[in-house]
């Protein structure tokens, strides 16, 4: 670290003045800013009786002027940061060993890529990353922990990140990407006959249905509404035993904090709701983040989390739209297989060395699998489609 700069922690988002973060983050991202962070460690999905706990590093300068910024939690589970590493988990402890705690930079319960190294422009801009960065290799001594992992971070920072000694994972998502469509017809145009044929009978089912869908923005919801979306919400949890992290006065709060830039898509029965996609957006793209739904409705899914979401960005200009992890069925609406990495800091020698094999095998694997899935995509072959990798 250069003597001009000095690095501390702060156990919440709140902590860290709001001008930083419009500073150091990227204006519009509905994720990377003091509000969703704030809101997410207030009401308990990044809290530390959730298993999160804040540590945020920031850098100053020589001035006192805060120059980056790297969010940052203990996690003693590896639930909600989306780098699937269970399996190493298990290895750590079969070798008498404890991988948890661990420190992850991410966005949490949100697998949206971006950049996670906070600095401002200018010359020292990469010593301002190399402080965070050996700031953050300290504190998994400091802490004890085995590791610290930066989930989706951009392509640019993964690049520097291997180049400071991280280790690169590679996955598959699958994101909708606009040439040029115009408007969902025009999208549609691009499909093969027999695919077309089949997105336009699953969408007329849905409108033969009787069910209402509407789209809001999450200033224009009601918050006495918010605790029958959210259970909707959370009887999707509920039908695989699995936690819904999320609260209703979460979602409420939310909502509040980002008004236009929640999307919220709403399909109703005699004017209650029966299914619900929450989404987030930026000025590029919108991103689905949560669906729930009471009953059995077919193709509903389909219609309420891909394409009403596709309809959005195609009437608001939006280029991308990110509908979550995993997923092959989102192959035959058209959301193309694309590759994403995350880094990882090992701090025993050894499991660095062997995770590193495994690592440059997984990304052989990735990469074929995305080949091979894109195969599967419904367009034309003389159709214009842009990839992103």
């Amino acid at each position: 670290m250069t003597a001009s700069l000095s690095l501390s922690s702060v156990p919440s988002a709140r902590d860290i003045p709001r001008p930083v973060w419009e500073r150091l983050a990227p204006a519009g991202d509905p994720f990377l800013n003091a509000d969703f962070l704030t809101i997410l460690e207030t009401h308990g999905p990044a809290a530390a009786a959730s298993g999160w706990t804040a540590c945020h590093l920031l850098a100053t300068d020589a001035g006192g002027g805060i120059v980056g910024l790297l969010p940052l939690y203990g996690k003693r589970h590896s639930h909600g940061d989306f780098i699937y590493d269970w399996a190493w988990a298990a290895a750590w402890r079969q070798l008498g060993r404890a991988y948890y705690p661990k420190l992850m930079s991410c966005l949490p319960h949100t697998p949206v890529g971006g950049p996670r190294l906070l600095v401002a422009d200018g010359a020292s801009a990469t010593a301002v990353r190399q402080a965070l960065v050996a700031g953050a290799k300290a504190l998994v001594g400091r802490l004890g922990a085995s590791s610290w992992h930066v989930a989706l971070p951009t392509d640019d920072e993964a690049e520097w990140l291997q180049g400071a000694g991280l280790l690169v994972s590679h996955d598959v998502q699958f994101h909708w990407i606009d040439p040029g469509w115009g408007d969902f017809d025009g999208y549609l145009a691009s499909f093969s006959a027999a695919k077309r044929r089949k997105v336009r009978a699953d969408r007329r089912r849905v409108a033969e249905s009787g069910l209402l869908l509407e789209t809001r923005h999450g200033d224009q919801v009601e918050a006495a509404e918010w605790p029958l979306l959210h259970a909707l919400y959370a009887s999707t949890f509920e039908r695989f035993s699995n936690h819904a992290a999320f609260s209703a006065n979460c979602f409420a709060d939310l909502a509040l904090a980002f008004g236009q830039r929640m999307v919220v898509f709403i399909a109703r029965a005699q004017r209650v709701p029966v299914a619900v996609a929450i989404c987030f957006r930026s000025d590029e793209a919108l991103f689905g983040r949560y669906w729930g739904c009471s009953g059995n409705y077919p193709r509903l899914h389909f219609e309420l989390c891909f394409h009403q979401g596709i309809e959005y960005c195609l009437r608001h200009g939006l280029r991308r739209f990110e509908p979550g992890a995993g997923g092959e069925h989102k192959l035959a609406r058209g959301f193309q297989p694309t590759v994403v990495r995350s880094a990882h800091w090992i701090a025993d020698p050894g499991m660095r060395r062997l995770l590193a094999r495994h690592l440059a095998l997984q990304k052989e694997a990735v990469v074929d699998y995305r080949d091979v899935t894109a195969d599967h995509l419904p367009f034309r072959r003389d159709a214009t489609v842009q990839r992103e990798d």
